[in-house]
């Protein structure tokens, strides 16, 4: 019978830290995303030592290996049609839309997922959705009126066939009704599902640009009430913190980490109002080094540049965008993430919404901290959360939703950090783009190394 251990009893074999951020990053869906797992070995490595008489004494090493549990990485992408529907409509035609539902052990149901509504049509056809084999289970049930296992519905795929809607037997009807409405499958893809951690470990990049607010509504940097003001006693103000934890999160998706910095909304060097200035004061170069460059470079323009106005957006995500696209053109490993702190009410919200659906077809998503107390209506609006998606004034749908917006006040002193906030969709936002671009993560080749030879303990 074993015995439980008690760690009084146990030999001290060392202890080993490592910088916080490096195991930092919390996201939703994804449980515990870590530096240590975009290594391509997935592995950390740390000196044990102990604190003796004489200093630290050197006890060997531990390796930490993460590994991320998926229960199925296969998928379907399906598409579906129906004919002759029944009308439900009194004065016009009905707005189908299809629920699946997954069976469960119990003989209930749960939804799965709804395709968009096709309106004013009793012969719907829908976009095609991607599935996969753990949301399948056994079988899957389409309104509560067909049900079908996932070799069945290969096989109308297959056979070009239709199934028949049925219509429960009720209290009053013994027999089950035969509709004459039909389920089609019009599109059967086995694929695989590659997840945010396949691509970041496998080389793929986040690049990590920022945008801060320099209008006047947010108060005299030189004073104490100041969104802007800078305390001696170091004392971080609310784009300080932004940048920083936020910054300190992504660097370690970014390569070279140098970072594109910028101001908007201010009266530059030059005397003119700007809506896109380099923070550095550069007028070649606007990335600074590190998160610590852009920490500097904000405190300089502060020193340097006039609050103005009005509040712009979309020069400052045109440019992200133009260097998203230009990115495209030599490589797809890698991703933008640009950052905006504001305070204040969008002056372009049109503007905004055309720069967001151009975007949407590029590598890029934005994150918004709104700073200060003002009503921050706008931003919900560009966030898309209700599933709107966003309209250009051509009337262009953007492609996917590419914004995240969190108003600072909301998670200050709540459960959740700004940048778990923040992060909470940038994994579906990239895997998005990757997936309807049918960019795969390339094959992780990691190299042999010899294992240390003083006392290896390996978790």
């Amino acid at each position: 019978m074993l015995q439980m251990l008690k760690l009084k009893d146990q030999e001290f074999l060392g202890e080993a830290s490592c910088v916080l951020s490096e195991a930092k990053l919390s996201v939703v869906d994804y449980v515990v995303l870590t530096w240590i797992v975009t290594k391509q070995s997935r592995s950390l490595t740390l000196k044990l030592h102990n604190k003796g008489q004489t200093g630290l004494v050197n006890l060997g090493t531990i390796t930490v290996h993460a590994e991320e549990t998926i229960a199925s990485r296969n998928a379907v992408e399906i598409a579906f049609r129906c004919s002759h529907l029944d009308n439900k409509d009194l004065f016009s035609k009905s707005d189908p839309f299809l629920r699946i539902s997954r069976i469960v052990e119990s003989g209930g149901s749960v939804p799965i997922c709804k395709t968009e509504a096709v309106n004013n049509n009793l012969n719907p056809v829908w976009k095609p959705l991607t599935l996969t084999m753990q949301q399948f289970g056994s079988k899957v049930v389409f309104d509560s009126k067909i049900q079908k296992s996932i070799v069945e519905l290969e096989k109308l795929h297959k056979e070009k066939i239709g199934a028949n809607f049925i219509l429960p037997s009720s209290r009053h009807h013994t027999h089950e009704k035969v509709l004459k409405g039909q389920l089609f499958v019009d599109r059967f893809i086995e694929t695989k599902l590659y997840s945010f951690l396949d691509y970041m470990s496998s080389g793929f990049e986040l690049n990590f640009m920022v945008a801060v607010d320099f209008t006047a509504s947010n108060g005299n940097p030189h004073s104490r009430d100041s969104l802007h003001y800078i305390d001696p006693t170091g004392r971080l103000n609310a784009y300080q913190q932004a940048i920083m934890e936020v910054g300190e999160v992504i660097q370690f998706y970014d390569s070279d980490r140098r970072f594109p910095a910028w101001g908007f909304g201010g009266r530059t060097y030059d005397g003119s109002v700007s809506h896109c200035f380099n923070l550095n004061g550069s007028a070649s170069s606007f990335e600074v080094e590190g998160v610590e460059g852009i920490m500097a470079a904000y405190a300089s323009a502060l020193r340097n540049v006039t609050l103005a106005g009005p509040t712009l957006f979309g020069q400052v995500i045109n440019t992200a965008a133009d260097i998203a696209g230009h990115s495209v053109s030599s490589t797809n490993s890698k991703y933008f993430v640009l950052l905006i702190i504001t305070d204040g009410v969008l002056t372009d919200l049109q503007e905004t919404k055309n720069a967001l659906v151009r975007a949407s077809d590029l590598p890029l998503s934005v994150l918004i901290v709104g700073v200060g107390g003002a009503d921050f209506t706008q931003m919900e609006i560009l966030d898309a959360d209700n599933g709107q998606r966003l309209e250009s004034s051509t009337g262009r749908i953007a492609t996917r939703d590419i914004v995240q917006f969190v108003p600072m006040r909301e998670v200050h002193g709540g459960q959740i950090s700004i940048v778990q906030a923040l992060l909470e969709e940038l994994p579906g936002q990239f895997l998005t783009y990757m997936r309807t671009r049918e960019i795969i993560p390339q094959p992780i080749t990691v190299p042999a190394t010899a294992p240390p030879q003083d006392h290896p303990y390996v978790v």
